[in-house]
Parts: structure tokens; sequence; C-alpha cells
């Protein structure tokens, strides 16, 4: 599937819906992310959050969660928005390397507070040198 700007719009409209959704009394901060799969399946989560900050989910992982119980395990495209932030966060060390595992280097990536404010990657610039993956292949 060829990941258009018209796929990453749709996938970022539902990400910042996801982030309705968040359950942050922490830190305020909403986030939802949007995940696309090879056959057009998009999954969405949001972060939710717990006064023991350490057991907190971020939306991306909740995504991603959601879709591998699902049997969903290659990842093409995502998004994420955080809504209130001034500038484009891109997702924490623990998500990327979880998005790594279900995606490859040129999977592209858009986030930001608004789609117009959004900055677009590839997992790989993200994440560059994951060395990882030969794990699997042994």
């Amino acid at each position: 599937m060829n990941i258009t700007d018209e796929n990453l719009k749709e996938l970022y409209d539902i990400a910042t819906k996801a982030s309705e959704k968040s359950y942050s009394p922490y830190s305020k901060f909403p986030v939802g992310a949007a995940l696309l799969f090879e056959d057009g399946k998009i999954f969405s989560g949001c972060n939710v959050e717990n006064r023991s900050y350490g057991l907190t989910n971020c939306a991306e992982r909740t995504a991603v969660f959601k879709a591998v119980s699902e049997g969903y395990t290659n990842l093409i495209a995502l998004a994420i928005s955080t809504p209130k932030a001034d500038y484009p966060v891109g997702p924490c060390g623990a998500c990327r390397q979880v998005l790594t595992e279900f995606g490859k280097d040129d999977v592209p990536v858009i986030f930001g507070p608004s789609y117009e404010k959004a900055v677009k990657k590839t997992l790989g610039e993200l994440y560059p040198f994951d060395s990882l993956h030969e794990l699997a292949n042994n």
C-alpha cells in the first residue's frame, strides 16, 4: 500500500479523536495514536496514566497492544496527536522500541500538536541503529 498525505491526514485525525479519550489527570497531557496496517485496518489508542507513574501506558503502546491482540503485526504507518503541546512531541524511547518491533525502518510517522504543525519522519529516523531485529532470526 502506498501511503499518501491523505492517509496520514486520516490517521492524524483518528489519533486526535483518540486523544480525547486520554486518561491523563496527572500530566494533563493527552496523547492519541493511530496505526495503519497493510490491509487498511486502523487501531487507535490513548495514554492511560496511573498515580504510580511507572504504570502509565503511552498512546502508541496502547494502540500497538490492541492491534497485536487482534492478530495485526505488520505496521505500515502511524500518527501521534498531542493537542495540548506547543511543539511536536515524538514517541518516548519505550514506544520507539515497541513500534520498531512491528514496523520497518521506512514506516512513515507523523506527530505534532496539529496536522499543520506536525513533523513527518520514518521509524528508522526516530530510532536509528536498531540492531535487535537479528534476535528474531535466530
